[in-house]
This record gives structure tokens, C-alpha cells and sequence, in this order.
């Protein structure tokens, strides 16, 4: 690894200390290390994730409580490495993780970085997928075409140049979960940062098979795709239409495309 990077974790948590320590447990056992470990918590009793944090010589701030997304970006805001990686308190990550990840940064530290996934679910494995997704026309992801080229974002996963949060750039906040994340690695692509996939690497994410899914955002997402990201009307009005039947996604047409325009267009 390249002595000029310097890799921080961007580790998000809210109530989960059980999942925070071992985590942290994790990361400490990795045989390279990251240059910081920051843990943003939006938990209701912050204490106890920031005895956790200095347990494991890691650097807690308090969170936003605005939501994963806006934590997420505060995480970011709070790191101080060269290159940003995502995490999440469900997360572990097997022997050598962090070896592959900077092993590919270091071969090409402007992209972004993504890993895949193995589900574990009640201590079980469950899916696993090699590849993090890409945003697709409809709001939903997709699998990438050419892991060397593509605009696929790795939620809790993925390595970023500082430079991305250095120019303005953010996860949109607007959403809880869902599709939004997508949406941030076509507009990373939009303005001249590939992703690429890390052959090899993926992380353990401990599921609690909660339901994530969000119509609202995957047509924001979706709007995004076809009126900015690759232009065509026909398209963004078809995978549009299906929302037009629920009253609360056509009423809140309006406020999507204001966030769409105002975000892609500057």
C-alpha cells in the first residue's frame, strides 16, 4: 500500500451497541490498519457508543439524527484520511479485507471502490453477491456490465477520494433508505468519478431482514436516471406511471423533480 493513502473508516451506528463492538472487533483484527476509525452515532443514549468507540481507539462525534443518509455524510465530513470508506455497525469484514481494498485503491486512488456482499441472516450465511449494483432506469438496482467502468455505489462499502466530500458532494437526505444511495454513484459518475469492484472482496452484513424498500425514493432515483443521468422522457414517464396510482407518490411529484433539477443542474 501506498504510504500516500491514508484510509478512514466512516462507521455509522443508532442503537445497536452489540453490533457497534463487534464491528470494531473486526476492524481491529484486520492486519492492516486504517489510518482512523470514525463512529458517528445517532443514538438515542450516545454514552454508551462512545464508551464503545474508545474501547476499540476509535474517534466517536455525534450524529445528526436526521437519518442514515444525513449520518452518512456527517460521517464523512468528520474523517480526515485521504480516501473515505463506508460502514456500517452490522458490518464485519473477513481476514484481509482491508488488504485487497487498498492493495485497488492504491492502483487507481481517484475511482471509487466497491465491495460485494454475504448476507448473514440469524448467524447463517444467506446470499451472497459478488458485485455491488448500479442504479438502473427504474429506480431499482442493477448489476454492472464492466466491473472496471460503472457507476455502482456499495452502500456501507465503498471507498471515496476525500475529494468527493472536499467539492460539495453529498447522499442526498431526503430518504431514510432506499434507492437514494444509487442515485449518488450516477451523479459521482455524471461528474467524472468511475466506480470499479474490488475482485475478492466483500463484507459480512449481519441482516436483520428488515423491509428497506422505498417507493418514493426509487422514483426520485428513477427521475434522475432518465431526465439527467441518460436523457429520455418516454422512459422516465414509463417507469414513472406505476407511482401515479398511489396519490401520496403523484402528490409528491413536484417535490422530487424540484430535488432532481436542483441537485443535478448545479
Amino acid at each position: 500500500m501506498s504510504a500516500s493513502i491514508r484510509p478512514s473508516i466512516a462507521l455509522v451506528t443508532r442503537n445497536r451497541p452489540d453490533s457497534l463492538r463487534r464491528c470494531l472487533a473486526s476492524l481491529r483484527a484486520q492486519e492492516i490498519q486504517p489510518f482512523e476509525i470514525v463512529v458517528s452515532d445517532d443514538s438515542d443514549e450516545p454514552s454508551i457508543a462512545a464508551a464503545i468507540a474508545q474501547e476499540f481507539a476509535a474517534r466517536h462525534v455525534a450524529g445528526p439524527r436526521r437519518g442514515l443518509y444525513a449520518n452518512r455524510n456527517a460521517a464523512a465530513l468528520a474523517c480526515g484520511g485521504t480516501h473515505i470508506r463506508t460502514m456500517d455497525d452490522d458490518h464485519t469484514l473477513p481476514p484481509g479485507h482491508l488488504r485487497i481494498c487498498l492493495e485497488a485503491v492504491t492502483r487507481d486512488p481517484q475511482a471509487l471502490w466497491t465491495c460485494g456482499e454475504q448476507s448473514i441472516v440469524d448467524e447463517r450465511p444467506g446470499t451472497f453477491t459478488a458485485r455491488a449494483a448500479q442504479l438502473h432506469p427504474s429506480g431499482a438496482a442493477h448489476s454492472v456490465e464492466d466491473p472496471d467502468d460503472n457507476w455502482a455505489i456499495a452502500d456501507g462499502a465503498t471507498f471515496y477520494p476525500r475529494e468527493v466530500f472536499e467539492r460539495g458532494f453529498r447522499y442526498v437526505e431526503e430518504f431514510g433508505y432506499g434507492s437514494s444511495y444509487l442515485e449518488f454513484g450516477a451523479l459521482l459518475y455524471a461528474r467524472g468519478w468511475r466506480s470499479r469492484c474490488i475482485p475478492g472482496a466483500f463484507v459480512e452484513h449481519h441482516d436483520e431482514a428488515r423491509n428497506r424498500r422505498s417507493p418514493l425514493s426509487c422514483l426520485y432515483a428513477s427521475l434522475c436516471f432518465n431526465l439527467y443521468f441518460r436523457r429520455s422522457f418516454l422512459r422516465a414517464l414509463r417507469h414513472a406511471a406505476p407511482h401515479f396510482a398511489h396519490f401520496a407518490h403523484f402528490a409528491s411529484l413536484p417535490r422530487l423533480l424540484r430535488l432532481a433539477r436542483s441537485r443535478w443542474q448545479s
